[in-house]
């Protein structure tokens, strides 16, 4: 293998492999990505067994061929590099030479044949969805996906096709959940049975969403799910398992509703918990008419408390919650007024833009 590549080509391809290659020693070939060589382009195949990325650029093949080589080292040679192009040469051996001007270097590589075969794919489902709703959807759910590894159908977003009326994502760790519902048009969308992605995956979907305008392609194949943009073919592995009946835990019949500047809720919440509990971040809500008292209580620290005005017309009410569980509701929105919809201390409550119901936040309360 032999060819000359132009230096932002390299790094664009081998920069989005770097989260995906494996960096425990479970199986150290996973350290390495594929490089394929042929008529006049570049692939590169990377994988960690769940996640798996194939792109390619345009380059001058001067003789095909193939070869795995560590992406963290050619990434951080080809980084160090000066503009312009780059000669990638693979040795009897399968190390790999690196070439510019008078600069030569060789990194350790293996047989393409010992890489692991990679997942194929023959969809010809393929819908055409818009990169900033599918990107919205993932910001509006990913931080409430369960950490938890014991509870592994919990570890990704539950994804839905509903057949031509759109897509719905839900996440829960069981202190929160999230469910976020977008319209689509496609007409060749039809209702599938809901996916888990894993956590991962949908981190890696998001970094190829950056910057795309326009529309991307997913499918959903077997355990698959499959993402196409340009050159670009992200494929994820979903996760077994059933996901829960999360209708049954959206609370139906709020009797008390409050209306919130989203902006100060949220400046308030973080100035409040810098004074919380480390670890539960609890805060208390103290709700009375036209005001919300936030208060926060710790032994080691101190206290603090801020109050900020409300539209609320009912009883006295006061709530605990965790504090940064409502921040990140808050800062995924964009809507300048949000409602919030509880019953009493003890149920859980209901965030959301004002007057939408495209997006729903289910919150536990905490005992404080």
């Amino acid at each position: 293998m032999k060819l000359e590549i132009d230096k932002r080509d390299l790094l664009g391809l081998i920069g989005k492999t770097q989260n995906i290659v494996e960096k425990r020693n479970t199986m150290p070939i996973l350290v390495n990505v594929l490089l394929d060589a042929d008529k006049d382009a570049l692939k590169v195949f990377a994988t960690d067994l769940e996640v798996s990325l194939t792109d390619q650029v345009k380059v001058k093949v001067i003789q095909p061929g193939k070869v795995a080589v560590s992406a963290k080292s050619l990434f951080e040679i080809a980084k160090e590099l000066s503009e312009g192009n780059i000669q990638l040469i693979k040795k009897e051996n399968n190390w790999l030479e690196i070439k510019q001007g008078k600069y030569t270097s060789k990194i350790v590589g293996i047989s393409a044949d010992e890489y692991p075969i990679f997942p194929t794919y023959n969809a010809q489902s393929f819908i055409k969805v818009q990169a900033n709703i599918l990107k919205d959807m993932i910001d509006k759910t990913i931080f409430s996906v369960s950490t938890d590894e014991t509870r592994y159908h919990l570890n990704g977003v539950y994804f839905e096709i509903v057949g031509g009326t759109g897509f719905r994502m839900v996440a829960t760790d069981g202190h929160r959940m999230s469910i976020v519902n977008k319209t689509h048009l496609d007409s060749k969308s039809k209702s599938a049975p809901g996916v888990i992605i894993p956590r991962k995956g949908l981190g890696e979907i998001k970094k190829i969403l950056e910057g795309v305008e326009g529309s991307v392609e997913i499918a959903i194949e077997g355990s698959q799910f499959i993402l196409k943009h340009s050159s670009t073919t992200l494929m994820i592995r979903l996760i077994e398992g059933k996901y829960p009946n999360y209708q049954q835990f959206i609370p139906q019949k709020l009797s008390q509703k409050v209306q919130i500047n989203r902006e100060s809720f949220l400046t308030s919440l973080k100035r409040v918990s810098l004074l919380a509990n480390q670890k539960s971040k609890a805060v208390l809500l103290n709700i009375t008419e036209g005001k919300m008292e936030i208060s926060s209580n710790n032994p080691d620290l101190g206290d603090a408390k801020e109050e900020i005005e409300v539209d609320y017309k009912g009883n006295e009410m006061k709530i605990g919650f965790n504090a940064k569980f409502i921040t990140d509701i808050l800062t995924s929105m964009t809507e300048d007024r949000v409602d919030f919809e509880l019953n009493d201390q003890l149920s859980p409550g209901l965030v959301r833009p004002q007057n939408d119901t495209s997006y729903t936040c289910v919150l536990m309360p905490m005992r404080i």
